[in-house]
């Protein structure tokens, strides 16, 4: 296992989530997902997207934020938005570093992005004109650049 770990906030779209259990089963990384969910775990575009890597995944669920921060509060988190000014790659990543994204059709929320320093909210370069990045391939570029630089271990 890395020792990284992607969360996810009130997820909203099957496939995108389905993806990033597949995703984590690879690189060993451990994904926590957040309450509400827009779907039942169980759902089958869920399995779909993450074919068979849902029994090599390693998924914590948490019923709110609140739970989860109770539970994690030691840890380094990074929020992941488009409203930060500090770019992912210009961080030096730890093991043990979270990841938190925001559901797909809205980012994460105003009032939990103001828990966070401005050091700790990382954004993906885009073009100006750009909204965001599918959530699965912005889970995906910051994780790789984590593990990178852990040098894959």
């Amino acid at each position: 296992m890395t020792d990284l770990h992607i969360v996810l906030y009130e997820p909203e779209i099957p496939p995108n989530t389905g993806n990033i259990i597949r995703l984590c089963a690879n690189t060993g990384a451990q994904l926590h997902l957040i309450r509400p969910f827009a779907f039942e775990l169980n759902d089958k575009r869920l399995r779909r997207a993450g074919l068979d890597y849902g029994e090599w995944a390693n998924i914590n669920t948490y019923n709110n934020y609140e739970d989860f921060i109770a539970t994690h509060s030691q840890r380094r988190i990074f929020a992941c938005s488009t409203k930060g000014k500090k770019t992912y790659a210009n961080v030096t990543y730890e093991t043990g570093d979270m990841f938190l994204l925001g559901p797909e059709t809205r980012g994460l929320p105003a009032h939990i992005l103001k828990t966070f320093t401005e050091e700790k909210i990382i954004k993906i370069p885009m073009q100006n004109y750009s909204r965001s990045l599918n959530l699965s391939n912005a889970t995906a570029i910051v994780l790789f650049e984590a593990w990178r630089q852990l040098d894959f271990a």
